[in-house]
């Protein structure tokens, strides 16, 4: 499998999931000349500065888009007008129309289409799911799902401006996925600056509400923390996970019922790899797509949504 990687910045967390396989050839492309080699470099890929040849090669067999959110329906389409397989990074579109034209050329094309909806292979978010599909603890009323973390990534803006298309896409599609579209969204936020800021939404649904918090006003020892509250009929689900500068991420499954409380055994997983795995196993016909563009576009329809209520997009 060759594979054109574009972008040297949220690229090099797909990257470091490329480097420990050895089914694939990677190439890294980017602007700067200098950056592109040395973060290609500490990955053993190849660098390029050539955008037009991960469309024009014909050895390139998938089209990796870790570019900014504006140019992720554009190069998408333009992947798969070249014949090319595509996994976009989150949210796929920067409007509801682009994320339309992209559901439909996906489904016209013989290609297949990926949108990196990484949480879905979260082992927790994975146990959410079933429950809400198995009835296993009755019927979800409430779901709560939050993020806090620090300025981990130098450079990067977490303000108000990025934070509903840049951080809450991903819980915003797991409330999508448990109780569909709300009928109601109500939105709040507060900015300390331009960029650390805090956006909680609420939603309402029949028979259920749902919650989702994100904050950037947290200090550096913070780290990143998160996780979910589901209340059932019967019993709750929480899930929280931690990550900070030692590469160890923590994360945990509680189950409560009237019996007490019961640690559910997680296997581990990073989600980025395990994203990466199903994607290529998809390519080898060894599995049915789980995050095509018709599957992710009601969270992209709920986040601009929400992006609306706090900075007028539209």
């Amino acid at each position: 499998m060759r594979i054109a990687l574009l972008g040297t910045g949220f690229g090099q967390a797909h990257a470091a999931a490329y480097a420990a396989r050895g089914d694939v050839e990677v190439v890294m492309f980017g602007r700067d000349p200098e950056k592109t080699a040395r973060t290609a470099g500490r990955f053993g890929f190849a660098p390029s500065t050539d955008l037009d040849t991960a469309f024009a090669d014909p050895s390139f067999d998938l089209v990796d888009i870790c570019l900014p959110i504006p140019l992720h329906a554009p190069t998408a389409l333009r992947a798969l007008e070249a014949g090319k397989h595509v996994l976009t990074e989150l949210p796929m579109a920067a409007t509801l129309e682009e994320g339309r034209e992209l559901v439909a050329a996906a489904e016209a094309s013989d290609r297949h289409m990926f949108v990196d909806m990484f949480e879905r292979f979260i082992p927790a978010n994975q146990a959410l799911e079933d429950a809400v599909r198995d009835g296993t603890y009755g019927r979800l009323l409430e779901l709560t799902a939050w993020s806090a973390v620090a300025p981990l990534w130098p450079g990067a803006s977490l303000g108000l401006a990025a934070l509903p298309m840049e951080a809450m896409h991903s819980d915003l599609d797991l409330i999508t996925r448990a109780l569909g579209m709300p009928r109601e969204v109500n939105v709040t936020a507060v900015a300390r600056d331009a960029d650390a800021a805090a956006v909680e939404a609420t939603f309402a649904f029949d028979g259920a509400i749902a919650r989702s918090s994100v904050s950037s006003l947290r200090p550096m020892p913070w780290g990143g923390r998160g996780g979910y509250t589901a209340a059932f009929t019967d019993g709750v689900l929480e899930s929280t996970s931690t990550m900070g500068h030692d590469g160890r991420p923590t994360a945990t499954l509680t189950a409560w019922t009237g019996d007490g409380a019961r640690e559910v055994e997680l296997p581990q997983a990073d989600q980025y790899a395990a994203m990466i795995d199903h994607v290529l196993a998809v390519l080898r016909g060894e599995a049915d797509n789980r995050i095509t563009p018709a599957g992710a576009l009601d969270a992209l329809r709920l986040t601009l949504r929400v992006d609306h209520q706090v900075n007028g997009a539209g």
